[in-house]
């Protein structure tokens, strides 16, 4: 057996690029995004399930990557004895593979709900509310036959809901619709017929936001340099016209323009589905909040009808206190061809969205829209060994009725500096037995979440113990 002696050498403190650490308000925050996201999930008659954050490399597939040559290059990959393993880098593969092996004991439509960490090796890309390792929030229905335009209203209205109660404000948002049918009736007619040639121009419609319409062209024809890094993507190779008809095609905001002007049979039927979906929308709340957009293909290419995308109206600042594009924050579309992949599965066709709750984190962490509810302690300072007994009683009696409690754990300090620290954590109440307090069998209050110049401080008899309750209530909810 190999004995590792540990190095004496210095390490640096610091994180592999893409990934993060989380504490304090960002913890908090980061849970009642996933509270508001379960919540929602029941209210929509969602069931939520967990699967495993590895997979079969075979299994997930490779939907991300822009290189087609290494089309793995953006999946964290491992050798597992004769196999290969991969990290997840979504939640729509897994799931494929967890409905194909557990169809028969699954009611359909089945509606899934489900949060976990996803992984992306995408270093390029990092910044703006990016990571290597984030959380998502998915919604998914599986159906034994056709997607119902009802399944994708329905994902709109849980999108827009959502944002909602994340306090994002609806002029802070626009969630756009297309359907991918659409432009493939397009390509067949500009003869564009390469499988690979498709899915360069999809990937490079997908690139309109950012991009605008000079990079896209560039995309669309033979290469693209990045003016930053000098990485040069190659193009799709089509021809001046072929590329203006599609560029004048992004510009699309209506349905009637589309009706007018797209006659074949492929476009008509995404158009009539796009049509469709409009005008379920248009039963609801929110019909303001959704808009046509041509240019939302989306990355992930197994998406092949209904598309949704989410986007803020607004930059934020990024790690150098610039202002920057963050992407999507709540997207998806409908796919019909990720169950079938399987042996013996039966082809059943989906559709989803998904919440990005890291980037939406990034993004509310400096909104400071979202007020969320501090747990709020009580810290008993440490006066003197003598008193423990009298502080563990008290501290027990706070926990069983559900008050946050610590004892300060070193006696050698002093009250002021026991204060300083109750003070940096936060904390709502100072409770003060010394010896003044125990001859007169009373305890003192300091309310640390008080204003200067308010009285904020009283001593009250510690027995009975409900007044001593009584007193913390008092203070701590009209501060939380």
């Amino acid at each position: 057996m190999k004995v590792q002696i540990m190095s004496n050498k210095t390490l640096e403190a610091t994180l592999p690029p893409g990934f993060q650490d989380l504490w304090g308000e960002a913890i908090i925050l980061k849970k009642e995004l996933i509270r508001i996201l379960q919540e929602n999930s029941l209210k929509y008659g969602y069931s939520e399930i967990e699967t495993s954050p590895f997979e079969f490399s075979e299994n997930i597939g490779s939907f991300l990557s822009d290189d087609l040559n290494n089309p793995m290059s953006d999946i964290f990959t491992f050798d597992d004895k004769d196999k290969k393993i991969s990290l997840i880098y979504d939640l729509s593969a897994p799931l494929a593979r967890f409905i194909s092996a557990k169809y028969s004991s699954l009611t359909f439509p089945f509606k899934r709900f489900q949060i976990s960490q996803v992984y992306r090796d995408e270093t390029t890309k990092m910044g703006r509310g990016r990571y290597r390792s984030f959380f998502q929030g998915d919604f998914d229905q599986i159906f034994t036959g056709n997607v119902p335009s009802q399944a994708n209203a329905e994902l709109c209205e849980i999108i827009n809901d959502t944002l909602l109660k994340f306090k994002f404000k609806k002029d802070q948002f626009k969630i756009s619709i297309f359907n991918r049918k659409i432009i493939n009736g397009l390509l067949d007619d500009l003869k564009i017929n390469d499988e690979i040639q498709k899915f360069k121009v999809l990937r490079s419609i997908d690139k309109y936001d950012r991009l605008n319409e000079a990079g896209v062209r560039e995309l669309l024809k033979q290469k693209r340099a990045d003016k930053i890094s000098g990485d040069v993507t190659l193009g799709a190779n089509l021809s001046d016209e072929q590329a203006s008809v599609i560029l004048n095609f992004l510009k699309i905001k209506d349905l009637e323009t589309l009706k007018l002007n797209f006659k074949n049979k492929i476009s008509k039927v995404g158009i009539d589905e796009l049509e469709k979906v409009f005008e379920l929308l248009s039963y609801g709340d929110y019909f303001k909040q959704y808009q046509i957009d041509c240019s939302k293909t989306r990355g992930l290419n197994y998406y092949d009808s209904f598309v949704v995308e989410t986007n803020l109206n607004f930059k934020v600042k990024n790690k150098e206190q610039k202002l920057v594009e963050v992407g999507s924050i709540a997207s998806g579309g409908a796919y019909s061809k990720l169950c079938g992949r399987f042996r013996g599965g039966k082809i059943y066709q989906g559709t989803g969205c998904s919440f990005g709750i890291s980037r939406i984190l990034y993004i509310l962490m400096q909104l400071n829209q979202l007020k969320i509810n501090q747990n709020y302690t009580v810290m008993i300072a440490c006066m003197d060994d003598k008193y423990m007994k009298e502080y563990y009683s008290i501290a027990n009696n706070l926990r069983e009725n559900n008050i946050n409690t610590e004892i300060y754990l070193d006696p050698s300090k002093n009250l002021g500096k026991q204060l300083l620290y109750a003070n940096k954590k936060n904390c709502a109440i100072a409770l003060i037995l010394g010896s003044e307090e125990y001859k007169s069998s009373s305890i003192t209050l300091k309310n640390l979440l008080s204003k200067r110049d308010e009285d904020n401080q009283i001593t009250i008899p510690r027995n009975p113990e409900n007044k001593l309750i009584d007193e913390i209530r008092k203070i701590i909810p009209k501060n939380n």
